[in-house]
């Protein structure tokens, strides 16, 4: 079998004047993930065909499930324009793939106007082809367990088992750049991730409190990063690490237990903001749903969000708790994300939070913190860059961040 992958673009189809450029970008971004040269490209208008060469077809499609932008794709088979090389490929497909008692029914798109037989009429010579030379297959057309697809186009007739769901969205990076504010939790890389199928360029920032917290709690937004990093453009991102030591000791020691998480979350907001001017970023991102916890009820939000003009972007917002964790899982960070180290906004949890917050009571609170540690916060930030194949353990370079980060650049 001329074995090829079909990839399907997705919502960029629907981009007007802007569509050329979106297409480019998304033929490209495939390209660079697949990163195989002997696989070749065939490029369409409206979709992509891969040549395998005989390389791993499941490989690519791997590859292939972490690009942004595409629809779907499928691995397709393709011969001739005729209806006994068509016939052929269906009954050797379905011998091959098909090997116990199953329903099916046979989709046919005519695209090729020219082609001697309506669409229903080859489905149905082929079917009764395929009956013939089978003892299991029954056909049920209305809800099969499986659909042979077969497409009738200039280039040749394709023939395919399988629509394989991919990200959607848009090609990673026309967006424009995103700061996410990574913790070490469930909810912030899904944010992240959401925001990557939308064509966001994402960079993290993660607020360390190290030797307060344990070093492996930033450990964990390193190995989320990790895993971010595979749905970018060149396999790669930035985790920048706030030494935020200084001003957790000056919040548990100066603000009400029941502010303490209101006024943290409002002094890492000023320093995202400074960090994301400084990367030319468009918006923070967050990984905030909708009363979930006591600094994400509205009026927390609103409380939060009053120390900054900044654009503050929450892909979470509406989901519950269960969509979270199942994209978590499928993304691969839920492992990591569970692990029992406390990042600086969980390890001292307060016993009864504020869930209704006033912004002038925080600001009153505020009056006994030293403001001027944030500029000096921002000016000490570390910043790693992190790759798919990314092998950092920084409990083996220091005890703090720090230590690690300047034995780090030592060594390079």
């Amino acid at each position: 079998m001329n074995e090829r992958i079909l990839v399907r673009y997705g919502d960029l189809m629907l981009k007007g004047r802007n569509k050329r450029t979106f297409v480019k970008e998304m033929r490209e971004n495939v390209k660079r993930k697949v990163n195989n040269s002997r696989v070749e490209y065939i490029d369409m208008h409206d979709r992509m065909f891969v040549v395998l060469n005989g390389e791993d077809p499941d490989k690519v499609l791997n590859d292939l499930q972490l690009v942004s932008g595409l629809h779907s794709f499928s691995l397709v088979s393709i011969t001739e324009n005729n209806l006994d090389d068509i016939t052929t490929l269906a009954k050797e497909l379905i011998a091959k793939e098909i090997k116990e008692d199953v329903t099916f029914k046979i989709e046919t798109t005519r695209a090729l106007k020219s082609f001697p037989m309506t669409s229903t009429s080859v489905s149905q010579t082929i079917a009764g082809e395929i009956l013939r030379s089978s003892e299991f297959l029954h056909v049920d057309v209305h809800n099969p367990e499986v659909i042979l697809y077969v497409e009738i186009r200039q280039e040749g007739a394709l023939v395919y088992l399988n629509k394989i769901p991919a990200m959607g969205g848009f090609p990673y990076g026309l967006a424009g750049k995103g700061l996410l504010m990574l913790s070490g939790g469930i909810d912030s890389p899904v944010a992240g991730f959401l925001s990557m199928k939308q064509g966001v360029e994402l960079e993290c920032i993660h607020f360390e409190s190290t030797p307060l917290t344990s070093i492996e709690s930033a450990q964990k937004a390193v190995d989320l990063s990790k895993e971010l990093a595979k749905y970018s453009k060149f396999d790669s991102i930035k985790l920048h690490m706030v030494p935020f030591m200084k001003i957790h000791q000056d919040l548990l020691e100066n603000v009400k237990e029941s502010y303490m998480i209101t006024i943290m979350r409002r002094m890492m907001m000023r320093i995202a903001e400074q960090v994301a001017l400084k990367e030319r970023a468009l918006a923070i991102i967050t990984g905030e749903s909708i009363g979930q916890v006591a600094s994400q009820t509205l009026e927390s939000m609103h409380t939060i969000n009053d120390v900054t003009s900044f654009p503050v972007i929450r892909p979470l917002a509406t989901y519950d708790k269960q969509e979270i964790i199942e994209i978590s899982k499928k993304i691969n960070c839920y492992d990591t994300s569970i692990k029992p180290f406390s990042d600086c906004c969980t390890v001292y949890v307060p016993k009864s939070p504020a869930i209704h917050p006033r912004a002038y009571i925080a600001a009153r609170y505020e009056k006994y913190i030293d403001l001027s540690l944030i500029k000096e916060t921002v000016d000490q930030v570390m910043t790693f860059e992190i790759s798919r194949e990314t092998d950092l353990d920084l409990s083996m370079h220091g005890f703090t961040v720090k230590e690690a980060y300047e034995k780090l650049k030592t060594e390079e």
